[in-house]
């Protein structure tokens, strides 16, 4: 990670930038709270706010450990909070010391004002897994539990509890569940999983909402560090899965949803920089949801972009196009709003200065015939930068970070794969895309689709452009919009208090 270019988006960091845990928000008279674990000490819950979903400033932090002794004394996981009434309500994950943290308990805190709080065991709090749906101690082949990550879904007046389970039975490695709890006054019964796909280890970070007509659950799974999705026409009812059912690609993790201050329904979660577990967190801008027509949840940027972009530039006001590779079968040619580029033979990167730090990029690419094509951000003279292909035959796209490695003089290249996804493809090899550059993330849309959301550290450079490797490619009625820099947490004014 090269310090000198970083742009801090939060990631609860002091020392590093790992820190940042699993996330919950809650939106409360204009102001968004975000609570969140800090890694990997896992003593206390942070708590930050926001106006905008994006720049966060930190505040009292929330919660932390018990006391020694007390039934949670070792760590804290995941938290969910949710208003009842005049009083907001956070369910936590607890572990134990005197238990080596193999047990985890659902216990709850209370506050008037999402400042201050204090933790309520009372009636049924803390929750333990019991069978005879759930793993218990007795019976758990792993000799530690996993209960957490609880999420309150209020319906029609009944109470229920979803939390990341393990099913009684079945294979070891797949007994992960999204175990249920139904609340009645102050008691709370057993119920069978909501969801027991019968193929995960875990299903951490459940939720369940309701749009358009039906019910969604997701959930965070550690085998391929995703967010998956299954559907039901009924809460209590049988789930299913598409087709495709990833609704994050790979790094996004600990995803949760939350309405927005215009009524859109958000899903954020934090990202691994590497796409490993073991690696950097950052907290990444959200994106909102809908649904196409046979009910599929549909990934699509968050409003808030269009809402702070200014100064828009079209295609024929940028500046001084050209060939950055000087490959002697490439050509191109520039029209009204339209460019036509190519190369017979190899690669050529059509290059242009970019006109913001931060912007959106928008506009339609096709191509004819055979060969690769693709977008490019942050290249530097000899083609270093962020390579955004698209594979339009097989409807695959994938974001690679390449360029020169000056550190050893045997593998002269630095080639990673950040992250890839699926996207429709169309007999006409014509795609619009929304390319969003702010700070160190980035976000890719196909068709008003979002493919590709993360962030990287690895280049900021002044370039922006098109690749073409045996390809004819048109650019067509692009446009880029600027957007306002990212706000330091410490420049940013009271939110809150």
């Amino acid at each position: 990670m090269q310090e000198d270019i970083q742009r801090r988006f939060y990631s609860g960091s002091g020392f590093s930038d790992w820190e940042i845990g699993d996330v919950t928000i809650i939106l409360h008279k204009g102001v968004y709270h975000l609570f969140h674990l800090i890694i990997p000490n896992h003593d206390y819950i942070a708590h930050a706010v926001s106006k905008d979903c994006i720049s966060w400033k930190r505040v009292k932090n929330a919660l932390f450990v018990g006391d020694p002794g007390e039934w949670d004394d070792d760590m804290l996981w995941t938290m969910h909070v949710y208003q009842v009434g005049d009083r907001f309500e956070m369910y936590y994950t607890g572990l134990q010391r005197k238990l080596r943290g193999t047990n985890s308990l659902i216990g709850l805190a209370v506050s008037y004002d999402l400042y201050n709080w204090e933790k309520k065991n009372e009636n049924f709090f803390p929750i333990e897994s019991k069978g005879p749906y759930y793993e218990s101690m007795e019976d758990s082949p792993r000799k530690w539990l996993s209960f957490r990550d609880p999420f309150r879904f209020d319906l029609n007046g009944d109470t229920f509890y979803l939390i990341c389970a393990r099913s009684a039975s079945g294979p070891v490695s797949r007994r992960g569940c999204i175990g249920l709890i139904q609340q009645k006054d102050d008691s709370i019964s057993y119920l069978p999983p909501l969801h027991y796909p019968m193929v995960y280890d875990d299903l951490e970070c459940p939720c369940v909402f309701q749009l358009n007509g039906r019910f969604y659950l997701i959930s965070s799974i550690r085998e391929d560090v995703k967010v998956r999705y299954w559907f039901s026409d009924a809460f209590l009812g049988e789930y299913h899965a598409f087709h495709a059912n990833v609704l994050l690609p790979q790094g996004n993790y600990a995803a949760r949803i939350v309405e927005s201050t215009s009524g859109q329904l958000l899903i954020y979660a934090f990202f691994y920089t590497s796409g490993l577990i073991n690696s950097h967190r950052v907290f990444l801008p959200p994106k909102q949801l809908d649904t196409d027509d046979q009910g599929r949840l549909l990934l699509k940027s968050f409003d808030h972009w269009e809402n702070v972009a200014h100064d828009p530039i079209d295609q024929n006001h940028f500046k001084n196009i050209r060939k950055l590779l000087n490959n002697p079968t490439s050509d191109f040619r520039v029209e009204d709003n339209r460019w036509i580029l190519g190369s017979r033979s190899g690669y050529e990167i059509f290059v242009f200065e970019r006109p913001a730090e931060d912007f959106i990029w928008e506009g339609v690419i096709s191509v004819e015939g055979m060969g690769k094509l693709g977008l490019v951000t942050d290249m530097d003279e000899e083609g270093s930068g962020y390579y955004y292909s698209f594979d339009v035959v097989n409807g695959h796209a994938e974001v690679r970070s390449w360029g020169f490695n000056e550190a050893d003089t045997r593998s002269n290249f630095k080639f990673t794969v950040l992250q890839d996804n699926i996207f429709t493809i169309n007999k006409a090899y014509k795609y619009h895309f929304k390319l969003i550059r702010f700070g160190n993330y980035i976000e890719l849309a196909i068709d008003g689709l979002v493919k590709l959301t993360l962030i990287d550290y690895s280049y900021n450079n002044k370039y922006l452009g098109i690749y073409s490797s045996s390809s004819v490619v048109s650019l067509n009625n692009s446009f880029i919009k600027k957007l306002p820099p990212l706000e330091d947490e410490y420049l940013i004014n009271e939110t809150a208090s």
